[in-house]
């Protein structure tokens, strides 16, 4: 009766999903367009870049938003937001391809073995590695994966749950902050915003270069800390509150040669986009296209044949519908917004409201709004959809460089989602490491509250030194 009634509680003080509370915006969106004056602005196209004039909104004819309206937005929004949501699928089955060969694992797991008894160089090299993957956008919603090897690590080092998660989830996250040459969300942003895409790329290194360090260096403090004294731990007496018995002798402990044939052809992969977007402009569909080429590399080399591959990478895919939906879903509320023609009102307001700011101060209202939002939206790509086809124009109005405005969106996203419960991604890495969601918080919020500084200044000097380009 007891367990009944405890299950009962929990069910009433669970969170809403993030296609409920998105579905609820998309009900509110629908509403506005009968409250807020409908309007537009005129704009401008030069050299295949639109822009905003300044001044020049006028308000038009009312565009309601009808019942069906409502829900033809999502099919829409899905439509719209289809290159995006088949190159999200498309890289979580290459992914999976690649992570069937064991390579990753194989290349964890050799970093641990050379590093064993020296257990801050371990913090440092494990940490650094994970905010590769975060600043490419690999692995950063399948670091759950990982964290058991975390957990172990913390284990061998003689110190908490909370190292372990931090070293795989938290190194991630510090390259995912940034993320200046993820094609989901910095590179989503720049399309939005119609910035040359991974424009800025030297200026985004040099932040997660710094927000890398900060991280390290605090988890380095913290691990110190317990080390001196295990009583000093967040989780206290009991610093492993569920020791999952996955252990890392389930993974390859050997870097064999294909392997490393592997992980070179993804190298190569990933080398051969990034020069194509430098040299020849190619675009998110060309990176779809690269990943589909690693996958099939990569089954060549490891010798999958063409039945393992389809199985492995359509298992991949399957991980990743729900996170590849949400960006249409979230599309779906700027359907409504653009159909009934209140986005650019919504923007009028915003820049009327932000009319005594500076430009600086305007950029970091946007940091602090977008920080805000992901606590309820917590899917990058999802935000991106949402936010910067406001913040665009918005910064237009302000003379803020859209690059400030892409920046301040990724900076607001990444830094929030590690403290926002509505993220499952966290919320999945707690519940194996037997962590509280409150245990965390009190652990993580002076360093995000650090990273927020770091984000600060760079946002400041971002938009003095006008970094462009628009």
């Amino acid at each position: 009766m007891e367990n009944k009634k405890r299950n009962s509680k929990q069910r009433k003080l669970a969170l809403p999903d993030a296609y409920i509370i998105l579905f609820i915006i998309l009900i509110v969106a629908a509403i506005a367009t009968y409250l807020i004056p409908a309007g537009t602005f005129e704009r401008e196209t030069v050299n295949d870049i639109t822009t905003v004039v300044p001044d020049s909104y006028q308000q038009t004819d009312q565009q309601p938003t009808s019942f069906i309206d409502i829900f033809t937005s999502i099919q829409q929004g899905m439509i719209d937001s289809a290159g995006l949501i088949f190159l999200v699928l498309i890289i979580g089955g290459a992914f999976a391809v690649i992570e069937y060969t064991g390579a990753i694992d194989a290349l964890i797991m050799k970093t641990i073995n050379q590093t064993k008894n020296r257990e801050y160089l371990l913090i440092i090299i494990v940490c650094t590695l994970f905010s590769i993957f975060g600043a490419l956008g690999i692995i950063v919603n399948a670091v759950i994966a990982f964290i058991p090897i975390g957990i172990i690590l913390a284990r061998s080092m003689k110190l908490d749950a909370i190292v372990g998660v931090s070293i795989i989830y938290l190194g991630a996250y510090a390259g995912f902050n940034t993320a200046f040459l993820d094609p989901l969300t910095t590179g989503m942003a720049q399309e939005i915003a119609q910035v040359p895409l991974f424009s800025g790329i030297g200026f985004r290194i040099l932040i997660y270069v710094t927000v890398l360090a900060s991280t390290i260096g605090y988890i380095w403090w913290y691990a110190n800390r317990v080390k001196k004294d295990p009583m000093r731990s967040v989780l206290g007496e009991n610093r492993f509150p569920k020791y999952d018995e996955k252990s890392v002798d389930t993974a390859p402990s050997e870097l064999t040669g294909i392997h490393k044939l592997v992980l070179l052809w993804l190298a190569i992969g990933i080398g051969i986009y990034i020069f194509g977007v430098f040299q020849y402009k190619w675009s998110l569909n060309e990176m779809a296209a690269m990943f589909l080429v690693i996958a099939i590399g990569t089954a060549v080399i490891a010798k999958i044949n063409p039945n393992a591959l389809v199985v492995q990478f359509f298992e991949g895919c399957k991980g990743l519908v729900y996170g590849a939906l949400i960006i249409g879903m979230a599309r779906s509320i700027v359907v409504i917004m653009e159909n009934g023609q209140i986005l650019d009102t919504i923007v009028q307001g915003m820049a009327t409201i932000m009319e005594p700011f500076t430009n600086v101060m305007g950029a970091l209202v946007m940091f602090v709004a977008n920080f805000l939002f992901n606590i309820l939206v917590s899917s990058g790509s999802g935000q991106a959809v949402i936010v910067m086809p406001i913040m665009t124009p918005l910064a237009d109005i302000m003379e803020i460089p859209r690059q400030v405005a892409v920046q301040a969106y990724k900076m607001g996203d990444g830094f929030s989602n590690v403290i926002t419960p509505i993220s499952g991604i966290l919320m999945a890495n707690l519940a194996i490491a037997g962590v509280s969601w409150v245990k965390w918080i009190k652990f993580v919020m002076p360093l995000v509250i650090i990273w927020c500084l770091i984000g600060i200044i760079y946002l400041t000097i971002a938009v003095l030194m006008g970094w462009g380009p628009i």
